[in-house]
């Protein structure tokens, strides 16, 4: 034979060639070793996590969280828009790259060299896999080089050995999404109440957004946060090739149901929300690997009360026959310590499985306008002795029609609960009572920058601050029922603030300590108890909420907010009637409860006082059965006064209603009531008798002298107003529009909706008041209220007002200039 010589430069190619195949074989075997080896061996199964109330009492055994509530299912069973919103937000290129994305890598390569942080980890869903299914959790949160590179090297060493849709269903299998459960048929039931199999594109896009961050986006919980997820999602699904934009649209707007699948747990609405702390404070991979402890703050035998109570009020308001059809299904209720902020009896809903009106929300933790359970605060703020010009509870305001401009010019009324005006009124009569005009006076005195720190100081985080407007002191923002609750617990403390917490400890298996009095709001991690409330503020708005006197004009003696010990409540009910509220406390515990539907659908006629009242005060007076009762403890500072209730000023003998009120030390009225008045009257005119009238023609008769906007409501409500004496000028004051007021006209709108009612106020016997616009006449009254309508037109205007004598004579004028702008 011929041997075949190789040239030395293609012997070396050909050295290399073999080295190179050696080389590709190994590494080929040895991923094929690898991922035979990854098959047989997976990380076992952890122990169980142990919740458990504050007495040691099991509320629920998270048992084996790798197989708790995980109902593994193959991929055929799964629906394809599952499968594809997963793949279009984890890993788009799936089913074409090996296990691992080179484009990913190097474009988290170039994004580590530009920003010097790691902003993703470019990991693709296999090697997600094999962190879930062969790492133990300790090293799945360990951000190395080394970690990274193992995890490639089992990625493609796993897709050697079995194929994409294996590796997708293990994938889909062993995500956690949240409120324990453990891959998506588990979180198909956790969520919906319904096998994976049941869902639609709506239901698998909210699914897919979760695993990101389960307690953040848990739509149990913050359903708008999660819809935003959700369109995210959608729209990864769309730049996929998924879905078009249409179907993106409508699975965004369709409404959706949530529910659970019925299983052993005690309070659980409670132990969801704790489960997402122990997430937050230990990290999702380190509450997976189990042997955890967790000593809650609930106490279940208060539970137990509260679960009854709420249901039982629930189905005795919507059986109710004197107020059929109310369209309520839902109420929520948190108690806690005061004190020590320890939560001991939560109940997100009547029932956590029922699938027809969403059960499994947490209302206690959803976002809700508050309604008027705002307004302590506000009147709180007002009451602040270092406010340049304090309010007190004797502080009387006019509850009369008023309008109010935001900050972009937009009219804005507050009309009453009742329908009603109430004249002049003491601030303890309009908090008490709940009126709405009064309260949003007191707001624009205090400001809305200082109403709002004050908030936040009590540990209301969500309230808007930019937009902010005077319709904030009515329920104007959204809160949480707890944070609100939370925010009551300041008054009773006198003045503190103590961080709403719901774990007392939490242990490890070989029973350390990890965790202590853990709070529920991640904003208080930094936060302890401190003094946010002038203590003296706080026993005078207490002093308010618990005077059954005070508040009966609109709720009657004893009625839902009435307790036989020391207590102080309030209401908040939404204009719409979608959110209804009863917050209240005693020195020893304070409840929060909200009454309404977890789909925000309104109901009907129900407030606060009917729909969340009578459940505060069930549960309140069951769970104080055997607490002794105690006072609010008085701070030192406060002094009280005899005052006349109509003017707030210092009594005097001919003031018919007469009260002591608290102050604090240098506020306290200094002047005389001038309000109630005897004034001589000549009888044979009926007008004011002047110095030379014949002392038997003159007789003395109370008056209640009001200003000049309340007078006309004097009249109507049997306080005539003393009459002008025979020689007085005529005066006359224009109380509507306002001095430089301006108006808006919509174009949108209707031209005869948009008219301006002039009002004005006449100190003297007339005949005809006219009105006159810009020179033209546009109407006359002849009798009180002296009134006209003027129908709204763009641009500056001038309003005469004439006041004609008996004798048929000008005897006064009043000219007032305004602006009416178009939008």
């Amino acid at each position: 034979m011929r041997r075949v010589f190789l040239s030395p430069p293609a012997r070396r190619i050909l050295r290399i060639l073999l080295l190179l195949l050696f080389l590709w074989s190994a590494i080929w075997s040895a991923m094929y070793v690898t991922g035979r080896w990854l098959l047989r061996h997976r990380i076992p199964v952890s122990p169980s996590n142990v919740f458990l109330d504050r007495n040691g009492r099991l509320l629920y055994e998270a048992v084996a969280p790798d197989s708790q509530k995980m109902r593994p299912v193959p991929l055929s069973r799964i629906p394809r828009p599952c499968i594809e919103a997963t793949i279009a937000t984890e890993d788009r290129r799936f089913y074409e790259h090996p296990g691992v994305d080179p484009a990913a890598v190097l474009r988290s390569m170039l994004q580590y060299l530009r920003t010097g942080k790691i902003r993703s980890g470019a990991s693709t869903i296999t090697q997600q896999t094999v962190r879930l299914l062969y790492m133990a959790p300790k090293e799945r949160s360990r951000r190395s080089v080394w970690r990274k590179l193992k995890e490639m090297w089992f990625a493609l060493s796993l897709e050697r050995v079995a194929g994409k849709d294996e590796i997708l269903s293990g994938y889909l299998n062993h995500l956690y999404y949240g409120n324990f459960a453990i891959g998506i048929d588990a979180a198909s039931r956790s969520y919906f109440g319904v096998p994976v199999s049941d869902l639609d594109l709506a239901e698998c896009s909210l699914l897919a957004g979760l695993p990101q961050n389960p307690a953040l986006y848990d739509p149990l919980t913050n359903l708008p946060r999660a819809k935003r997820r959700q369109k995210k999602v959608l729209a990864l699904m769309v730049k996929a090739g998924y879905i078009s934009e249409e179907d993106a649209k409508f699975a965004a707007e369709e409404p959706l149901n949530f529910s659970s699948e019925s299983f052993q747990i005690k309070a659980p609405h409670f132990v969801m929300m704790v489960q997402q702390l122990l997430e937050r404070e230990l990290g999702v991979n380190r509450v997976r690997a189990g042997g955890l402890k967790v000593y809650t703050t609930l106490d279940y035998g208060l539970q137990e009360i509260a679960e009854r109570v709420v249901r039982r009020d629930l189905k005795a308001l919507q059986s109710s026959p004197d107020f059929p059809g109310r369209n309520v299904n839902d109420a929520a209720l948190v108690s806690m310590d005061p004190r020590t902020g320890q939560v001991i009896a939560w109940v997100g809903s009547p029932d956590y499985f029922d699938r027809d009106h969403a059960g499994a929300v947490d209302a206690a933790m959803s976002l809700r306008q508050p309604g008027s359970a705002l307004k302590p605060i506000t009147y709180a703020a007002a009451f602040d002795p270092k406010l340049p010009h304090p309010y007190t509870p004797a502080t009387v305001l006019l509850d009369l029609p008023k309008v109010f401009y935001d900050s972009n010019g937009e009219p804005y009324q507050p009309v009453n609960y009742d329908r009603k005006w109430h004249g002049p009124v003491s601030l303890r009569t309009a908090l008490a009572c709940s009126y709405n005009l009064v309260a949003v006076k007191v707001l624009e005195h205090v400001g809305i920058g200082r109403f709002l720190a004050l908030a936040e100081k009590m540990g209301l985080y969500h309230l808007p601050y930019t937009q902010a407007n005077l319709s904030l002191t009515l329920g104007g923002g959204e809160e949480r029922l707890v944070d609100v609750t939370s925010a009551y617990a300041v008054f009773a403390t006198g003045g503190e603030f103590v961080p709403p917490i719901a774990i007392l400890r939490v242990e490890d298996s070989q029973g350390r300590t990890l965790l202590r009095d853990v709070p529920i709001r991640e904003k208080d991690k930094h936060r302890s108890k401190e003094r946010v409330l002038d203590p003296r503020v706080a026993f005078l708005i207490t002093d308010i909420l618990s005077d059954d006197i005070a508040r009966s004009p609109a709720f009657g003696r004893f009625s839902q907010l009435y307790l036989p010990r020391p207590a102080a409540a309030k209401t908040g009910t939404t204009t719409d009637w979608r959110d209804n509220w009863t917050i209240g406390y005693t020195p020893d515990l304070v409840t929060g409860v909200w009454v309404g539907n977890a789909d925000g659908s309104p109901m009907e006629g129900v407030s606060g006082i009917s729909g969340a009242g009578p459940i505060w005060h069930d549960f309140m007076m069951a769970a104080l059965r055997n607490v002794p009762p105690s006072r609010f403890e008085r701070p030192p500072g406060l002094v009280q006064v005899r005052i006349c209730s109509d003017s707030g000023l210092l009594a005097t003998p001919l003031c018919p209603h007469q009260r002591m009120e608290w102050f604090i030390e240098g506020t306290e009225p200094k002047k005389k009531d001038d309000q109630w008045q005897e004034i001589p009257i000549d009888v044979r005119t009926g007008l004011r008798a002047s110095p030379g009238t014949p002392p038997q023609y003159v007789e003395k008769k109370l008056f209640r002298v009001l200003p000049p906007e309340a007078r006309f409501w004097g009249e109507k409500h049997g306080f005539p107003q003393p009459p002008p004496e025979s020689n007085s000028r005529a005066s006359i004051l224009i109380l509507s529009p306002e001095e430089s007021g301006s108006y808006v006209y919509s174009r949108s709108a209707s031209a005869s909706e948009q008219q301006l009612k002039i009002l004005v106020s006449i100190s003297a016997v007339v005949s005809e008041v006219r009105f006159y616009v810009d020179g033209q006449m546009i109407g006359s009254d002849r009798s009180e209220p002296w009134e006209a309508w003027w129908p709204l037109t763009i641009g500056k205007h001038l309003l005469r007002v004439e006041a004609i004598g008996k004798d048929g004579n000008r005897i006064a004028v009043a000219e007032r200039r305004f602006v009416v702008y178009g939008k």
